[in-house]
């Protein structure tokens, strides 16, 4: 597998590798209820600050990662959209998941799935990849409709328990989409 690009660009969004200056917002967005509200909890600064890490160096290892999300027009950091390697087994790893998450101000507005679209071209045409998959809690019906515009399926049997929740967990249970290069109509 080769790398992707450093900077993919759409009609609004610049979809880049980290700056120190996005650790604030992201760490801001990390501590917002609503943005978090189907993750296991809120990140504290330091935990935020880690994730970015753990970002950074998914791009040294794969050549690919979250992108930092930016707003052309302004040059507003929105989140993050892009490509990560589970660090979990499942049935369906190993594999690549798409996702994305954005500071709420930006949701509604169309942000997600234009570059989800352009993360996706990226996994397909630049990575080459047979297929991509995106998972998420049955209630994050936002998300889910995100993956369903891209063109991903859902299939019941796909659906697993998150290996790293407890089992009492009540957001353990996971819905899995599924985007296979063959259909992807790009």
């Amino acid at each position: 597998m080769t790398a992707a690009s450093t900077e993919l660009s759409t009609e609004q969004l610049i979809l880049r590798r980290w700056r120190e200056a996005d650790r604030e917002p992201f760490a801001r967005m990390n501590q917002d209820p609503l943005v978090m509200k189907h993750f296991p909890s809120l990140l504290s600064r330091e935990e935020s600050d880690a994730l970015v890490d753990r970002i950074c160096d998914h791009f040294s290892r794969h050549g690919f990662g979250w992108w930092a999300a930016e707003l052309r027009e302004s040059g507003a950091f929105i989140g993050f959209i892009g490509l990560s390697v589970p660090r979990f087994e499942a049935a369906f790893t190993p594999c690549v998941e798409i996702g994305w998450r954005l500071a709420r101000e930006f949701w509604r507005k169309g942000l997600a799935i234009e570059g989800a679209r352009a993360v996706a071209r990226c996994a397909f045409d630049e990575l080459c990849l047979r297929g991509i998959v995106s998972f998420t809690v049955p209630a994050n019906v936002a998300s889910r409709r995100v993956m369903e515009k891209l063109g991903m399926t859902h299939d019941l049997h796909d659906d697993f328990d998150h290996p790293l929740l407890p089992e009492a967990h009540p957001m353990r249970r996971h819905v899995l989409y599924r985007l296979q290069r063959a259909n992807w109509k790009g």
